[in-house]
């Protein structure tokens, strides 16, 4: 079972699922392609969806685009209240494994550093500013303690994924950004890892960045790209493109390759190549 499946990581997902014959049952307020039970999280009967589902891969939300749109209260039925439910439907039926799809803008504050780009592992004490942030924090603690014996879970913090312009998704691959189709594939790894406890990663593309240029990338990211991506200046010279000046964090997904063998391949050089990195249908929602 799939939530959030006419949005944009669901969507993905499941597409990429059922080109490989896997039954996906996907659950969404809105139709979709891969929508097969159209209905909110507080109120359909999660135990009968789940029935015959063996994961739960839980990616719907409200999300920062939504901020000022809706309320504390509903912010708080939708990520925090629906995964509750979720969690206790998944141990009803006997479910396997549950698959919670979080942001890393859960650390909030925490990536705000006047001296030096932060180093942003899964050790970074999150500060939420937001209500999304809380919200998607309050349910990775949830998810957290749903684990035992008879459910396996999973947190993955998602890096900046939603449609930009070209140079923006480009800039932002150096250090933050994360193509659609890795986030696939760090979610199917997730849903095969062989795990003993719940484990918490960050998803992020291929780093570019050392943990010892955080105090150069703050103070003059240039020097720093021009070291580590030589060919990248050149680049943007030819479309006429401003190379960032400063760069103040960076995320790490060393321990998503350590724990599930996350492989992230879609890095700096295929987004420059790539003017469209991830096509979606305009009814799509932007964020991730």
């Amino acid at each position: 079972m799939i939530t959030g499946t006419s949005g944009r990581v669901g969507h993905a997902l499941a597409a990429s699922l059922t080109a490989d014959g896997e039954i996906i049952v996907g659950v969404d307020r809105r139709p979709g392609v891969f929508t097969t039970v159209v209905g909110d999280l507080a109120s359909i009967d999660l135990s009968s969806v789940l029935a015959k589902c063996d994961t739960l891969i839980h990616c719907a939300a409200l999300h920062a685009p939504h901020l000022g749109q809706h309320s504390r209260d509903e912010f708080l039925a939708a990520n925090v209240t629906a995964t509750e439910r979720l969690c206790l439907a998944a141990h009803d039926v006997g479910v396997d494994r549950l698959v919670f799809i979080s942001t890393t803008s859960v650390y909030g504050q925490a990536l705000e550093d006047d001296r030096s780009a932060v180093w942003v592992t899964e050790d970074l004490e999150p500060e939420p500013r937001d209500i999304y942030d809380e919200t998607k924090f309050l349910a990775e603690r949830v998810v957290g303690n749903a684990h035992d014996a008879h459910l396996t879970t999973i947190t993955l913090r998602l890096g900046r994924c939603f449609p930009e312009a070209h140079r923006d998704t480009v800039v932002n691959r150096l250090y933050r950004g994360l193509d659609l189709r890795d986030a696939v594939s760090g979610i199917r790894a997730a849903s095969k890892a062989s795990l003993t406890r719940h484990h918490l990663l960050n998803l992020a593309g291929p780093r570019v960045f050392e943990r010892s240029d955080v105090g150069e990338l703050k103070r003059d990211a240039r020097k720093v790209i021009d070291r580590r991506v030589p060919w990248l200046r050149r680049e943007f010279e030819k479309r006429s493109w401003d190379r960032p000046t400063s760069i103040d964090r960076v995320y790490v997904s060393d321990a998503a390759r350590n724990v599930i063998g996350y492989q992230p391949v879609h890095g700096i050089r295929r987004a420059l190549r790539d003017d469209d990195l991830a096509p979606t249908t305009p009814s799509l929602p932007t964020a991730c």
